[in-house]
Order: C-alpha cells, then structure tokens, then sequence
C-alpha cells in the first residue's frame, strides 16, 4: 500500500494557530492531500485557508455556514479526499516534516491500526491525556472525579506502547479501516468521539497504540477556549453518549440513571472553576 496520507483538520476560531499548522503540514513528507472543514468560523480562519490553498493545490477547503460537530466534519474531510491513509489533526497542532510518514511506515507494517504520538506544549511539557484508558463508569459512580480521569502514564520501555484510546488531536488510520467502521460517529458534537472511534477499532480486532518516540507540538485547547461552558457540556454529554452506547445494555435501569447523576454532577462541579477563570480573563 502506498504510503500517500491525506490531512484532514477540522477548524473552529482557529485563525491564531492554523497558519503555523497548514504551513508545517504542507512541508511533511507523504502529505499528498490537505482539507480543512471549517464549522463557521468568524475568525480569520477563512482567509488562512485560502491563502494556502492558493499556494498549494493539495490543499481544499469545506466551509459549513453552521457547527455540525467535530465528527460529522471530519468525516466531511474524509469524503473529499482519496488518499490510502488518514491523518486527523488540530489546528492547534505542528507537525516535523517527517513525523507523519514514519507514523505511516509503522501503521503500515502493523496492518489495521489506530496510531498517534507524543504530544508536548510550547514550553516541551508533555500531555499526560494522550494515552487514555476506557470510562470507568463503576469508579465514577464510587468518586465522580476520579472515575472521569483517563490519563495512562508513559512507558519509556516502549517505542509503541499499545493503549485502549488516544486523543483525538492526532491519530492517524488506514482508510479501509475507517470506511469498515463507517467513520466517526456524528452522534456526539465535541468529546468523546476520540474514544468511540478506539474502542470501535479495537473491536474491529486493530491495534490502538501511540509512538513514544515521535513528537508534535500542540498548542491546546484553542477553539475551546472562547465557549468553555458550550465545551464542558458537550464533554459531558458526549460521555453519556458513550455510555448509553457501550455499556448501558448490559445495566439495568438503576445503574444508568446512577451513571446519568454522576456525570452531570462532575459537569456541575466545574462550573465554580469556570467562573473563576472567567473573571481572570
């Protein structure tokens, strides 16, 4: 199989970190194909993309005039692109030139797999949310915080450490994977879509795994940070999704309405901590 990758981002109020995005990728190795899918940005996230677009015939441009989601657009990116492999990645997000094709050769010779990388901020600080184990809805029912936290610590003793989930700010998959499992699902609009579509390709029988060994820069939570009240209820309800999904027909009734209080009362609690924020800014 050809190692030709399509990029595939999906932008909302990104206009401060895609400039510095598209310009990395249009410099990586094996990057044959680049959509952007803007969800209505009022930014200068579309002047951005055309720009570069003029630039580079690689890259192409869908605009919503609304906000279908984050699934539901990258599946959108999908669509209008041909490439054997896919690379979902944030505008936030700055890539070397030669990460994505030795990610590639390593997906390559695993077959079925769902593979992402190390992820470090500005400053070199790592993301400890990169590797993520499944909702634990029996812990979240016992301590509400605790059960919400998904975090799995590295393992320097591993180049490919195989994990239950990854983070959705880049995950790259072979497109016969992704049309067997029917893409993202559009179900969920922000959250938890990242680990439906891991758990799905393990069911699928692929391997779920992150390179120790590779690096990207991520400058996060962009986008999040101008509607933090819209993200935290969406983190929340596409949780709830996820569980009505996976775990709820094999709970009774009981349990569930349990899971439902539990998860909107961790939604509750961050509400102080957002306030706070609010009023630094």
């Amino acid at each position: 199989m050809s190692h030709a990758i399509a990029a595939i981002i999906v932008s909302y109020q990104s206009g401060s970190t895609l400039d510095a995005c598209l310009t990395r990728l249009r410099a990586a190795h094996d990057v044959v194909e680049i959509r952007v899918v803007d969800n209505g940005s009022t930014d200068a996230t579309l002047d951005i993309v055309q720009r570069h677009a003029t630039a580079d015939a690689r890259v192409r441009f869908i605009a919503n005039p609304d906000n279908p989601g984050f699934a539901a657009a990258n599946n959108q990116g999908v669509a209008d692109c041909e490439a054997p492999w896919l690379a979902f990645i944030n505008p936030d997000l700055l890539v070397a030139p030669d990460t994505l094709s030795l990610l590639c050769a390593r997906a390559a010779a695993l077959g079925d797999c769902l593979l992402g990388v190390e992820q470090v901020d500005e400053d070199g600080r790592r993301d400890d949310a990169v590797r993520r184990r499944d909702p634990d809805f029996a812990a979240m029912l016992r301590h509400p915080g605790r059960g919400a936290r998904l975090a799995i610590p590295a393992d320097p003793a591993q180049t490919l450490q195989v994990v239950p989930a990854l983070s959705g700010a880049l995950l790259l998959m072979p497109r016969a994977l992704f049309d067997r499992l029917g893409g993202w699902d559009a179900g969920y609009r922000l959250h938890a879509e990242d680990l439906d579509l891991c758990r799905r390709a393990r069911d699928a029988g692929a391997v779920v795994a992150i390179a120790n060994d590779l690096q990207v820069i991520h400058v996060r939570g962009v986008s999040s940070r101008s509607r933090p009240f819209f993200v935290e209820w969406h983190k929340h309800r596409g949780l709830w999704r996820y569980f009505r999904k996976f775990e709820a027909p094999r709970r009774n009734l009981l349990v569930q309405g349990a899971v439902w209080a539990a998860i909107w009362a961790h939604a509750a609690a961050q509400v102080p901590r957002l306030l706070r924020a609010r009023r630094r800014t």
